[in-house]
């Protein structure tokens, strides 16, 4: 079992940048793989960015490649996302997620089994 706690949301302007964390109790988080979500009003929860166990790979969607970048340091038991070049299509809040699938952490929530409070991202234009 792991909880998650995220942190760092807020309001910034459009090419501001924002750096989330993460938070997870338990002594496996370095098992697990690690990703984060994001859910706009009325829209569905959708992938943003995702890592695996040792944090050698990464995993992002087309959307935030290149100014989004998800990091790990394990002896923290922490994840972050980095935001750059923020946009107002990025407003949304923002889910840590954990998966038990370590090496290959999924793109779809059903692959995940744990999930922080969520924290919001404002980005204004």
């Amino acid at each position: 079992q792991v909880q998650l706690v995220e942190s760092g949301g807020g309001l910034v302007q459009a090419g501001g940048s924002l750096r989330l964390s993460c938070a997870a109790s338990g002594r496996t988080f370095s098992s697990y793989g690690m990703a984060w979500f994001r859910q706009a009003p009325g829209k569905e929860r959708e992938f943003v960015a995702a890592i695996n166990w040792s944090g050698s790979r990464t995993y992002y969607a087309d959307s935030v490649k290149g100014r989004f970048t998800i990091s790990r340091y394990n002896a923290k038991n922490s994840v972050y996302l980095q935001m750059n070049s923020l946009k107002p299509d990025d407003t949304a809040v923002y889910y840590c997620a954990a998966t038990v699938s370590g090496s290959s952490p999924g793109v779809e929530p059903d692959d995940y089994a744990y999930w922080g409070q969520g924290t919001q991202v404002t980005v204004s234009s």
